[in-house]
């Protein structure tokens, strides 16, 4: 599959689970739009655990540039406080719009799993077609102990509470994939 059609493919299915997948140029507009998302939906507070200093330091811009706090550490003790969750996605799976994170930190699960909404950055290079093509890769991962993948398929949903689909039960509401042309 080229890569314009794994591209499309991927878009189409994540937004078919409810996931909002949104092309960027580089990583200072990707933290941009986390920040203005955040604000936009009433957050007050971003968490970004598991980016290098530089990256922190443009996160912290854009977050000043907002008027949010930036949370990068201490999570557990901030549940609740935090709004958003930017992480990075290692992987994403054209045939699902799956996203791939290595959460092997506390920090990275509870930004992913405990904020109202997740934004996750993922680089375009980094698509596949399946779980098959990912094959190598994951061996490779979880080779390195101890290892912690997250496969994550749009928002958290749930039909348990009288077959009532529900947004957000069990995890964050909305899912937004900012799909990264640019790795520099």
């Amino acid at each position: 599959m080229k890569q314009d059609e794994l591209r499309a493919e991927f878009v189409r299915q994540a937004q078919a689970v409810a996931a909002v997948v949104t092309p960027v140029a580089g990583l200072e507009e990707a933290f941009a739009r986390a920040a203005r998302l955040t604000k936009e939906q009433g957050g007050k507070c971003l968490a970004a655990p598991g980016w290098d200093e530089g990256e922190t330091a443009a996160i912290r811009a854009a977050c000043a540039a907002e008027g949010l706090e930036l949370i990068t550490q201490g999570l557990r003790e901030r549940v609740g406080d935090f709004h958003t969750g930017l992480t990075r996605a290692q992987w994403g799976v054209a045939e699902s719009g799956t996203i791939v994170v290595d959460s092997a930190s506390e920090q990275l699960r509870l930004a992913t799993m405990l904020a109202e909404t997740h934004v996750a950055v993922l680089p375009a290079a980094n698509l596949r077609t399946d779980l098959f093509a990912l094959e190598g890769e994951l061996n490779q991962t979880l080779s390195q102990a101890p290892g912690y993948l997250a496969f994550i398929t749009g928002p958290s949903r749930t039909a348990d509470i009288e077959l009532v689909l529900t947004l957000g039960a069990h995890g964050p509401r909305r899912l937004h994939i900012l799909l990264l042309e640019d790795q520099s």
